[in-house]
C-alpha cells in the first residue's frame, strides 16, 4: 500500500491537539504546547498540548464526576461501548497505522498490525465485561456463606510508553472500561497524536464524557505525581521502563495505590541442535525485528547451540541484511527509523562496546549518515557470557549470538538476568521445550514461535520485569477490588 503525503496531511488537519478532559479539547492551563517530530525526516508533524499539574487535576476532577455513572453502567451496556470502539477502529486502521507510523517510524505494516492487535483488547473486553465472576459458598464453619464480588477499583491513571502508542492504550483502557473504572491516560510525549485519535474514536463510540481523558505532557513527572498523589485516584497502570516503574512504585506507595507494571525485559532467544532452522531463523526474524526491535518482547540475547550456531548466524544476518531501511510509509520498506538520537547513540554505544570486547559485526554495526534516526539491521557473533551488551535492553535491530553446549547451560544463561518478561524456546523436542519452559524464569514463554502476545492470554513478566497481568481473565481483574461480605440466612 502506497500512503501519500496528502492522506498524512488530511489525518493530522482532522486531528484534534488539545488535552482531552471531560468530554472537550481544551489549550493547556497554561496555553504550552511541545512538537511532534517524525523520526525518519526529523520534520514537526503538528504541535498539541503540554499538560500542566493544573491540568493533571482537571482531568482527575473530569473523571471522579464520571466515575459513579460509569460504575452503575450495566456491564451489557459498557461491552456495546467497548464492541463499537473496535468496529470503529478497524474502519480507521489505515488511517491509525499512517499516523503511528508518522510519529513513531515503525513501518506502515507494522502499524497496520498494531492497530488489529489494539483494537482486538477492545473486542476481548466488551465480552469480558458481561463475565465479571463472583463466588458463593459455605463458611468451613457452617456459620455463615461467604459471598465475594467484584466492584471496579476506582480512577485509574494509565501512563504508557511510545513503542506501541494504540495497543498499550487499548491493553489498559479495555479492562478498566469494562470494570467500571474512569481513566486519565498519559502517552508518551513521543508519540502523543494516537492517543488522540483513539480519544475521538471513543467518544464517537458512546463513550460518556469523562470516563477518558488524554493528557500529553512534556512534563511528565509533576504531571504524573499529581494524579498519583490525588486522594481519588486508586490505581495505576504503567508500561516502560523498570527505572522508571521503580520510581513509580515508590510514589505510588504514598496513596497505596493498586498498581499493574509491565517493566524491562531482557529476552533470550534459545536454539537447540535439533531445532528446524529456517523456523528458527522466521521466528528470530519475528521476535528480533517486529517494529524494528522496539519492544518489550524483542529477542535481546540469542543463545544458539554450538552444533547450529555458525548456520543459524549466517541465515540470520542474510535475512537482516536484506531488510530495506527507510521511512515507513513508502513502499517495500522493512525496517524504519529508531524513535530518537538519544535511542540510537545508546545502541551505537552498545555495539561498539561489544566490538571492543571482540564481537565481530557480520552485518550492519555502523553509524549511518543522512537525515533520520535510522540504524542499521545488525548481527554480531563471537559474543562472549559476559560481554556488557547482554546486560541491557538493546531495544534495536542488533542480534547478539551467544553459542553453548549443553541444556543446562542455555537454561542458566536465559536466567542470568535480573529480567523476566518473555523468553523463546526453539527445538524439534516439544518434552524438552515444555521442560526448558518450566525452568526459564519468565511470565511468557514462546515454544517454536517468534510472537506470545494475544489479548486473551495474561502478558506479564517476573522479576523485575513487572508487577500485575494486561491481557486475558486476569487483565480485567487488575482494575477491580475483591469484596467479601458474611452473611446467614
Amino acid at each position: 500500500m502506497t500512503t501519500s503525503a496528502d492522506a498524512l496531511s488530511r489525518i493530522l488537519h482532522d486531528l484534534p491537539t488539545g488535552l482531552f478532559i471531560g468530554g472537550e479539547y481544551r489549550a493547556a492551563s497554561d496555553g504550552a504546547t511541545f512538537a511532534v517530530i517524525d523520526p525518519a525526516n526529523l520534520r514537526t508533524l503538528t504541535h498539541v498540548a503540554s499538560a500542566s499539574v493544573n491540568d493533571a487535576v482537571a482531568a482527575v476532577d473530569a473523571a471522579a464526576a464520571a466515575a459513579a455513572g460509569w460504575a452503575a453502567t450495566p456491564p451489557r451496556q459498557r461491552a456495546v461501548v467497548l464492541s463499537r470502539a473496535f468496529e470503529l477502529m478497524t474502519e480507521a486502521a489505515d488511517d491509525l497505522a499512517t499516523l503511528i507510523t508518522a510519529e513513531n517510524g515503525k513501518v506502515f505494516s507494522d502499524a497496520r498490525g498494531e492497530v488489529a492487535y489494539a483494537a482486538e483488547f477492545l473486542r476481548w473486553y466488551a465480552e469480558e465485561a458481561v463475565r465479571i465472576p463472583g463466588a458463593l459458598q459455605t463458611a468451613p464453619s457452617g456459620a455463615n456463606r461467604i459471598l465475594v464480588s467484584h466492584r471496579p477499583v476506582g480512577i485509574a491513571i494509565l501512563v504508557t510508553p511510545w513503542n506501541f502508542p494504540a495497543a498499550m492504550a487499548t491493553r489498559k483502557i479495555g479492562p478498566a472500561l469494562a470494570a467500571g473504572c474512569t481513566v486519565v491516560l498519559k502517552p508518551a510525549s513521543d508519540t502523543p497524536l494516537t492517543a488522540l485519535a483513539l480519544a475521538k474514536i471513543f467518544e464517537r463510540a458512546g463513550v460518556p464524557a469523562g470516563v477518558i481523558n488524554v493528557v500529553p505532557s512534556r512534563r511528565s513527572g509533576p504531571v504524573v505525581s499529581a494524579m498519583i498523589h490525588d486522594p481519588r485516584t486508586r490505581k495505576l497502570s504503567f508500561t516502560g521502563s523498570t527505572e522508571v516503574g521503580v520510581e513509580l512504585m515508590r510514589l505510588a506507595a504514598d496513596n497505596v495505590l493498586k498498581t499493574s507494571m509491565e517493566l524491562g525485559g531482557n529476552a533470550p532467544f534459545v536454539v537447540f541442535d535439533d531445532a528446524d532452522l529456517d523456523a528458527a531463523v522466521a521466528g528470530a526474524m519475528l521476535a528480533k525485528m517486529r517494529n524494528g526491535g522496539e519492544a518489550c518482547t524483542a529477542a535481546n540475547r540469542f543463545y544458539v547451540q554450538e552444533g547450529i550456531a555458525a548456520r543459524f548466524s549466517e541465515a540470520l544476518a542474510a535475512k537482516m541484511s536484506a531488510l530495506k531501511a527507510g521511512n515507513g510509509l513508502d513502499d517495500d520498506v522493512q525496517l524504519g527509523p529508531l524513535i530518537n538520537e538519544a535511542a540510537r547513540t545508546d545502541i551505537h554505544a552498545l555495539v561498539t562496546a561489544a566490538i571492543a570486547q571482540g564481537a565481530t559485526a557480520i552485518t550492519g554495526g555502523e553509524l549511518p549518515s543522512g537525515e533520520g534516526y535510522f540504524y542499521p539491521a545488525t548481527v554480531l557473533t563471537d559474543v562472549g557470557h559476559d560481554f556488557t551488551i547482554l546486560d541491557h535492553e538493546i531495544f534495536g535491530p542488533v542480534a547478539p549470538i551467544v553459542t553453548f553446549a549443553t541444556e543446562q547451560e542455555a537454561i542458566d544463561l536465559a536466567n542470568g538476568t535480573p529480567f523476566g518478561l518473555v523468553s523463546y524456546v526453539f527445538t524439534g523436542d516439544l518434552g524438552r521445550g515444555l521442560r526448558v519452559s518450566e525452568k526459564i524464569e519468565s511470565g511468557m514463554v514462546g515454544i517454536n514461535r517468534g510472537l506470545v502476545s494475544d489479548p486473551a492470554a495474561p502478558f506479564g513478566g517476573m522479576k523485575q520485569s513487572g508487577i500485575g497481568r494486561e491481557g486475558g481473565a486476569e487483565g480485567l481483574l487488575e482494575y477491580m477490588e475483591s469484596q467479601y461480605i458474611a452473611v446467614s440466612w
